[in-house]
């Protein structure tokens, strides 16, 4: 039987990575609905905290890791007080990639796991690792782009890495359900302190031209 890192069957693995993957959905979808009517109530900031806390297997995973914490500093005092719900609502926004609130809004790009404040770009002997479509041009552009300064190009993120940029055109991809594993997999590396940076292409395009 193929055992996982952990010494575990892998199809047991698999099942689990795809429960979880559900859950997310379902966590998203949760939060899309609160932003129907364009507020966040104190029933519905609630309602979130008891299926997070009802669902705390996926706690460590974006954005459950996001929302959870603040959900529930915020609602310590079974209260939802303009600020609190302002900075939930905003939050939520993020979180879906929804830039404005309402039921006519459209996914965009969210902006919530991009490097803050952002990180000093440098190129030579760098690891950097792409995901989505660029304005700057196709994938091997924007690799060539870097190899010419001294950088490599590769194809997932690791603990080696040092940038993951993120094309504008697949900003929707930063959404749970219709992402690559690229993102999800360099939040977690960031999150256990490898120093990977998370940067938007529209910034790393800026470093680019800088040095031109």
């Amino acid at each position: 039987m193929k055992l996982d890192p952990n010494g575990q069957p892998v199809f047991r693995a698999l099942n689990a990575a795809r429960l979880n993957d559900r859950m997310i959905d379902e966590l998203i979808g949760l939060c899309r609905g609160v932003l129907f009517d364009g507020e966040v109530s104190e029933g519905e900031a609630a309602a979130l905290l008891r299926w997070l806390e009802a669902n705390r297997e996926i706690s460590s995973h974006w954005p459950a890791n996001v929302l959870y914490g603040r959900v529930a500093r915020m609602m310590a005092d079974h209260r939802l007080d303009p600020d609190e719900q302002k900075e939930l609502l905003e939050t939520i926004m993020e979180i879906t990639g929804e830039p404005t609130p309402g039921k006519n809004s459209k996914s965009g790009s969210t902006a919530l796991p991009l490097c803050s404040p952002l990180p000093i770009v440098t190129f030579p002997e760098q690891l950097y690792c792409f995901t989505g479509k660029f304005v700057s041009g196709t994938r091997r552009q924007v690799e060539e782009a870097v190899v010419a300064l001294g950088a490599e190009p590769i194809s997932s993120p690791s603990k080696r890495t040092h940038y993951l940029v993120i094309g504008a055109i697949g900003s929707t991809d930063w959404i749970h359900s219709t992402h690559g594993r690229k993102i999800e997999k360099a939040v977690q590396l960031r999150e256990e302190g490898s120093g990977i940076h998370i940067i938007a292409e529209e910034y790393w395009a800026e470093c680019l031209q800088a040095l031109a």
